[in-house]
């Protein structure tokens, strides 16, 4: 016998809910590694989008006196 498959129906997520998970990543993590982690992101995202840019945009370095 084999027995029907249920998915559950989930609902959307709000804001109470966005609020509770922070929460509990904060309890977890702590709030100086999560500020630290915010910042790496930040860093990386930075960071890909400088490299994103075409080349034809970056500034030409002045001539060097030799």
């Amino acid at each position: 016998m084999t027995h029907p498959v249920v998915f559950a129906q989930l609902g959307s997520i709000g804001m109470p809910e966005l609020v509770i998970i922070f929460l509990i990543i904060m309890v977890i993590f702590g709030a100086s590694r999560l500020s630290g982690l915010g910042k790496g992101l930040g860093q990386a995202i930075r960071g890909f989008k400088d490299e994103m840019k075409p080349k034809d945009e970056e500034p030409a370095e002045p001539p060097r006196d030799v």
